[in-house]
């Protein structure tokens, strides 16, 4: 189809392969139309970007302004492009950071003091930690973690039997973590189902830091404690509460049939968080002196043996009192000594109060010659209190007795045929391991 240009100044697009006019020469006739090549293509096959191929009678000044033009559009084109993104780039700089001069700094308070009062939670820790320490046993296929603390320079410790008790198997062993992080392999000294307590040493170890003892007579409920120990093998780990209570008789353990690993606690009730592995560990009172050792809790569900329970507030800890009894006895002798009235309870009574038992077969009720039968005691009795505490079953009963030592009198409220009366009996003393 032919290409009307007459109407244009410049003709677009041109006719492939037209010759440009000689120099000088001329401009065609209006209407005019160059002829076309043989072969040339046809209008839309033409490649308006392609260097146009060069004609005898082209002017060479004017190819080279047509390409120094194109030069200069790109250029042009380009600096605008760099132009632009630096400006965006600037201008976002500029509103983020407020320019080179003006870096974000946040405030922050100047170094404190890294020292605290005694009497606060960080400094009664300050002082304690470095008396405890994380214990790790292994035998029998068995393997667990513990805490433990300091009782001298001598390196003995004091810690739950129920921590170490599968030390005592053949290949047993304990290995004791201070808080600096030194180890040291420890040495069983001695042991005590009944009251879950055992002593072991460490020998060539310096720079102990015994802690020291209070008196857990004088403590009472309402006072703030801090719990110390290795709960899931985090050594070193401080919590705090309050005495929720005291003398809960509490009993532990009883993996044995005959029962004689059972512990009897009349025990200190605290709400400081108490996990596996605190077992063991001091509650410390306001002071930073072991007033308990933690030993047991109550778990919303699972076996807190097991690594499955944990702490809800209800934590019990061995009075400090008669743990220093028994830690003494275990160190000078290898056993602890029970204190015993001499008489065998019905453990199935249902009835308030702790019946003597009147079962031939299982055992004597009343042992002759000892404080019972001394006291007038008889089979079928039931003890309903002592130093007038009520105690409502056998187990309280023997928690009572237990929290006592060897050689001390006590008054117990006995019923008998549907009568009351007081008697006054001294404690005997049974040793077991």
């Amino acid at each position: 189809m032919p290409v009307d240009c007459s109407r244009a100044f410049i003709c677009w697009p041109p006719a492939p392969d037209s010759p440009l006019p000689p120099a000088g020469s001329a401009p065609a006739a209006p209407g005019a139309l160059a002829p076309a090549a043989a072969s040339s293509p046809g209008p839309w096959s033409y490649d308006p970007w392609a260097a146009p191929a060069p004609g005898p009678q082209e002017a060479p000044e004017k190819k080279t302004l047509r390409l120094t033009r194109g030069r200069l559009v790109a250029g042009a084109a380009a600096v605008a492009l760099l132009a632009g993104g630096l400006g965006a780039g600037l201008g976002v700089y500029l509103e983020r950071d407020g320019g080179p001069s003006h870096r974000v700094t946040l405030p922050q308070s100047a170094p404190g003091r890294t020292d605290r009062a005694a009497g606060s939670i960080a400094g009664i820790a300050a002082r304690a930690l470095p008396g405890v320490v994380t214990i790790h046993v292994r035998g029998g296929g068995d393997q667990g973690t513990g805490t433990g603390f300091v009782l001298d320079d001598k390196g003995h410790i004091l810690t739950n039997n129920h921590v170490v008790q599968s030390a005592g198997a053949a290949g047993g062993s304990i290995s004791v973590t201070f808080n600096g992080g030194q180890t040291a392999k420890a040495t069983l000294v001695g042991r005590d189902g009944g009251y879950d307590l055992a002593v072991i040493k460490v020998t060539g170890v310096s720079g102990l830091t015994p802690l020291p003892l209070g008196n857990s007579d004088s403590v009472r409920v309402g006072d703030s404690v801090v719990a110390i120990g290795a709960p899931f093998d985090l050594a070193g780990t401080v919590t705090t509460g309050i005495i929720s209570a005291k003398e809960r008789p509490i009993t532990a353990g009883g993996k044995k049939q005959d029962g004689s690993d059972v512990s009897y606690v009349d025990a200190l009730q605290t709400d400081a968080p108490i996990n596996p592995g605190n077992s063991g560990g001091p509650l410390v009172d306001s002071q930073a002196r072991v007033i308990g050792i933690n030993s047991a809790i109550r778990s919303a569900g699972g076996d807190p043996e097991g690594g499955q329970g944990g702490s809800i507030g209800l934590g019990f800890a061995i009075p400090v009192n008669q743990a220093k009894r028994v830690a003494e006895e275990l160190i000078n002798t290898g056993r602890a000594t029970h204190p015993v009235i001499g008489v065998s309870l019905d453990m199935g009574y249902a009835g308030d109060g702790a019946r003597v038992n009147t079962d031939s077969s299982k055992a004597q009720g009343v042992t002759r010659g000892g404080p019972a039968d001394k006291a007038g005691i008889q089979p079928k009795d039931v003890i309903k209190k002592v130093d007038d505490v009520p105690v409502h079953s056998g187990q309280e009963l023997i928690v009572k007795i237990r929290s006592h030592r060897p050689g001390d009198t006590l008054r117990l409220t006995v019923e008998r045929d549907g009568q009351e009366r007081t008697v006054q009996l001294t404690l005997g003393s049974a040793s077991t391991r």
